[in-house]
Parts: structure tokens; C-alpha cells; sequence
């Protein structure tokens, strides 16, 4: 639309002129608002642009979190390295720790395999995640019940000492004065735990009164004694409230157990039927236990292994065959109980047990950590140790 009609003869040269600025003005200014909504409408579209790049990268963040978490939970190293190659961690050590500190998805009994590993990376780990620990005011029971939440304890002796070891210098640091030396409360951590044990376990008949609890930790203040009102307290706690077990936040796995030292797969022979039926077994505190699915909270069958034996041995339809049995009463029943098929707890048939593994190597390890449980507590070895260290200070 023009500013003036065109061809006025009432208009001077100049102000002829002048509309022809205008009009030039005008024109200018049409093309600058023009140009302005095409650079906005090209700020909007990289905008969206972005954002959907952003949305894209956080849905192959989340996939690739996913993958990393069952990785870890069926091998924690694999896992980290799949997080840190896909750039969900980054390399640094402490960060990696916290990963494992918060613990989201993953499972419980993988982080403790993977932080009681020796290599010097696994170590820095150890150390770190141990610092995650708000371990200041808390009396020993209140830290170790903190401590052992976050994970569950391997079954392997020297896997267990490098994270007690990490656990009782972080809680000295943390409460100057409490101890006289780390030994001290690295002793009286394993004494606690065992005593939870000997308290709760329903497989342990004669419960120690706090007399025998005092009597366990004489001479490990530095060759003195620890202040009695201290272990009754810690005494007290465990025995009014056990260690609650973490449950897994990964897949699988048995909630109920704590502490075990081998679990996997095995075909068992049936006492009175006998045929081959595969089952999860879980080693621990001394008994075998079988669950029909890793899930399962409740076993099928409870073999107790006092007094029992374990051989290599073969059978005609299965390789890789070991037997349980008590050399000393042949031809009588084994002391065990299962269920039966409608729920009950009746005595178990069995005047052996056979079990089948998948190679020669995994019936090996079994054999021998069944005949490790059967003769000793890795706990109580640990101990002796420390407590001879202490010893030979004083």
C-alpha cells in the first residue's frame, strides 16, 4: 500500500523525493522482518532439533544403562567396562564407586564379588565406595549394619579380609579414639558378625550368652580389654535386632542367605525315585540347600553336613558325579528334611546324596568348597589371625 497516491501534481520535486524514501525505507524494512522470521523460525527448528537429539541421547543413555546393570549382575567386570565404554561412567574411579554405593538395579552379590577383587583398580574401588559411608556418631553394630546392607559378603576368605580390612580403617577414621588400633576393630567386627550368626541361625542350637561374647574379644585393645558396657551395648543390639540381608535389585538370586559360599546349578538324584532333577544349590553356614528356581525363598531340601563326607564318584548315566555321605553310619538315612509335594516338611530318604555338575572343574570346586565348610569358618580363621598379629605386638 502505497504512502501517497503516485502522480500528485500537488507535490514539489521534494516531497516526491522524499516519498521515494519512504517508500525504499519501507521496503527495507519488509525484507529485515522477513529475514528476522527466517532466522527465528531457523532458531525454533535447531531447537527442536536439539532437543530431539538430547531426547535421543538420554533414551541410548537409559538402554545403554539397562545393558550395563545385566552385564554386571552376570560379570560385574564386563559390566563396568560396557558403562565406561558406552560412556554412561567415566573411568574415574571414585565415580564408578558411587555407581556401586547407590546400587540401583544391580546385585547385591555381584558388587561384593567385584569389590573384594585384588587388582590395584578394585582396591581404589573398595576404598572409595567404603568412604561413601557416613560412618561418624554410629557405634560399631550401627556401621556394620549400614556396611553390610550396601552388599553381600563373598564367600572367599581373602575377598572378605581386604573389605573388613577397608571397613575397619574408613570406621576408625571417621571415630578417632573409639580403638586403639584398626586390628581392634577389625576383630571385634568379625566377632559381631559371627555372633549375629550364632544368635539368629536357627542351625545353631547352643546361643552364646554375652559372658562367652566378652571371653572371644579379651586382649584385642592392644593387649588390653575393651570397656564391658561397650560389648554389652553392641551385644544388646544383635541380639534384640539381626543383620537384615540385602535383597538383590538385580535379577536374581536368593534373598534369604547370607554369606554363601558357592551357589550354582547341580543335578541331584532322587532318594526314592531315582531320577536326575536340576536344582539351585546354595552352601552355606555349614548345610546345602536346593530351591527349585534361584527366586525361590524357601529351599526344597536342607542338608545339614555335620558329620558328612563328600567323594568323587561315577555313575553309568551322569558325569561329573560327587557324593555326600556319612562314613561313620552306613546304610542309615542322612539327617536332612525337604518338602513334599503338598507343602510339608518331612525327613528326607536319602542314605547318600549324588550330585551331578556340568564339567569336572565345577564338581572340583564344589567338592572342595563342601569340605572346606565342613571343617572350618572362614571367619573364625581370619580372626586367629588378626588376634595372633595383636598378640605379637604386645
Amino acid at each position: 500500500m502505497d504512502v501517497c497516491p503516485t502522480g500528485s501534481s500537488d507535490l514539489s520535486e521534494a516531497e516526491e523525493a522524499e516519498i521515494d524514501t519512504i517508500k525504499q525505507h519501507r521496503k527495507a524494512l519488509l525484507e529485515d522482518i522477513q529475514k528476522l522470521k527466517e532466522e527465528i523460525a531457523q532458531v525454533f527448528a535447531e531447537i527442536d532439533c536439539f532437543q530431539s537429539t538430547e531426547e535421543s541421547k538420554m533414551v541410548q543413555r537409559d538402554k545403554d544403562l539397562c545393558v550395563g546393570r545385566k552385564k554386571f549382575n552376570m560379570d560385574p567386570t564386563k559390566g563396568i567396562q560396557y558403562l565406561t565404554e558406552h560412556k554412561v561412567l567415566s573411568s574415574d574411579l571414585r565415580e564408578i564407586a558411587r555407581f556401586l554405593y547407590k546400587g540401583e538395579g544391580l546385585n547385591k552379590t555381584a558388587i561384593g564379588d567385584y569389590l573384594g577383587e585384588r587388582d590395584p583398580a578394585n582396591l581404589q574401588i573398595l576404598q572409595a565406595f567404603v568412604e561413601c559411608h557416613p560412618f561418624a556418631n554410629l557405634n560399631l553394630v550401627q556401621a556394620l549394619r549400614q556396611f553390610l546392607w550396601s552388599f553381600r559378603l563373598p564367600g572367599e576368605a581373602q575377598k572378605i579380609d581386604r573389605m573388613m580390612e577397608a571397613f575397619a580403617n574408613w570406621y576408625c577414621q571417621c571415630n578417632p579414639g573409639v580403638f586403639q588400633s584398626t586390628d581392634t576393630c577389625y576383630v571385634l567386627s568379625f566377632s559381631v558378625i559371627m555372633l549375629n550368626t550364632s544368635l539368629h541361625n536357627p542351625n545353631v542350637k547352643d546361643k552364646p550368652p554375652f559372658e562367652r561374647f566378652v571371653s572371644m574379644n579379651r586382649g584385642i585393645n592392644n593387649g588390653g580389654d575393651l570397656p564391658e558396657e561397650l560389648l554389652r551395648n553392641l551385644f544388646e543390639s544383635i541380639k534384640n535386632e539381626p543383620f537384615s540381608i540385602p535383597e538383590d535389585d538385580g535379577n536374581d538370586l536368593t534373598h534369604t542367605f547370607f554369606n554363601p559360599s558357592r551357589e550354582g546349578w547341580l543335578l541331584k538324584l532322587g532318594g526314592r525315585v531315582k531320577t536326575w532333577k536340576r536344582r539351585w544349590f546354595i552352601l552355606t553356614d555349614n548345610c546345602l540347600y536346593y530351591f527349585e528356581y534361584t527366586t525361590d525363598k524357601e529351599p526344597l531340601g536342607i542338608i545339614p553336613l555335620e558329620n558328612l563326607s563328600v567323594r568323587k564318584v561315577d555313575d553309568p548315566k551322569k558325569p561329573n558325579c560327587f557324593e555326600l555321605f556319612n562314613p561313620n553310619c552306613k546304610g542309615q538315612k542322612i539327617k536332612a528334611c525337604k518338602t513334599d509335594g503338598d507343602g510339608k516338611v518331612v525327613e528326607g530318604k536319602h542314605q547318600s546324596y549324588k550330585i551331578s555338575a556340568a564339567t569336572p572343574e565345577e564338581r572340583n570346586l564344589w567338592i572342595d568348597a563342601i569340605r572346606t565348610s565342613i571343617t572350618q569358618d572362614p571367619f573364625y580363621d581370619l580372626v586367629s589371625a588378626r588376634k595372633k598379629k595383636i598378640a605379637s605386638k604386645n
